[in-house]
């Protein structure tokens, strides 16, 4: 991997963190996500019209991406209302590429020792960042891993999907659906008035970051093969873990640190082996 391509991988890393700790930091984390989500589609929609190529045969992916992504959201809002992003991120991200190797390996796919080892590094790593002590968070710990495993289904979907469609104008008719349904279901609660009052600052750089950060990828993916830029994004899972302790002043300490290394680690060998 170039030194270019390493650096636009980070960024995106760094990004997909931030906006994450963003969503996780604001007051009301529900009505922060429904924004971001809207201000996200409205940042492709221009690019996705520049690039866009849609097969007919893309439509059932979109559609079940899009149901995806919305149970996605629905979790993602309900575990950072709950836990520490310190703790569910790093969880969430890591579980993921584990139980998608585990779905091939299912459908008839040799899994190689060193693959092997990255689950255990995971499963050590998830250990550590949860904690054994009795008043570990179990509720941020079941739902960060639905989010894993959500996170890999639509991982999977969106495999034979891409297929079909050109990257952005995929993305943008996954998420538009899932961005109208979040604003729907906050106004239907009567809650317009939370949604006016988050269209601030926050919302518009969690939606510039999240933006940013599949666009770095994109740039990175055109200098250096997919498995090595897939292995340094997950650099993601340090950068939030960090980020929960400096900016949510989280209480993440050296172990749950070191998990959060093993996890990438064990990321980088299911990823790379």
């Amino acid at each position: 991997m170039s030194a270019t391509a390493l650096g636009l991988t980070l960024a995106a890393a760094l990004l997909h963190a931030g906006w994450n700790v963003l969503l996780g930091g604001a007051r009301d984390v529900r009505a922060a996500t429904a924004i971001t989500l809207v201000l996200s589609v409205l940042l492709f929609a221009p690019v996705a019209a520049a690039t866009w190529s849609v097969e007919a045969s893309a439509v059932p992916w979109i559609v079940a991406s899009s149901a995806l992504e919305l149970v996605y959201f629905l979790l993602l809002t309900a575990a950072y209302s709950r836990s520490d992003v310190s703790l569910v991120y790093p969880i969430a991200r890591g579980t993921a590429p584990v139980l998608v190797l585990v779905a091939a390996a299912v459908v008839g796919a040799t899994v190689g020792v060193w693959q092997a080892m990255g689950v255990v590094l995971v499963g050590v790593g998830v250990v550590l960042v949860r904690g054994l002590r009795g008043r570990a968070d179990s509720r941020g710990l079941v739902l960060a891993l639905a989010i894993g495993g959500t996170i890999a289904a639509y991982t999977l979907v969106d495999n034979e999907g891409i297929e079909h469609a050109a990257p952005v104008p995929y993305l943008v008719l996954v998420l538009a659906p899932v961005a109208l349904a979040a604003v729907l279901v906050e106004v239907g609660r009567g809650r317009a008035g939370a949604l006016l009052a988050v269209s601030g600052k926050v919302a518009v750089a969690a939606a510039l970051a999240s933006f940013g950060a599949y666009a770095l990828v994109l740039a990175a993916l055109e200098l250096a093969p997919a498995a090595s830029v897939a292995a340094v994004r997950e650099s993601s899972i340090l950068f939030a873990a960090v980020l929960g302790a400096l900016v949510l002043r989280e209480p993440v300490g050296p172990r749950r640190l070191a998990g959060a290394a093993l996890i990438v680690a064990g990321v980088v060998l299911v990823a790379t082996a």
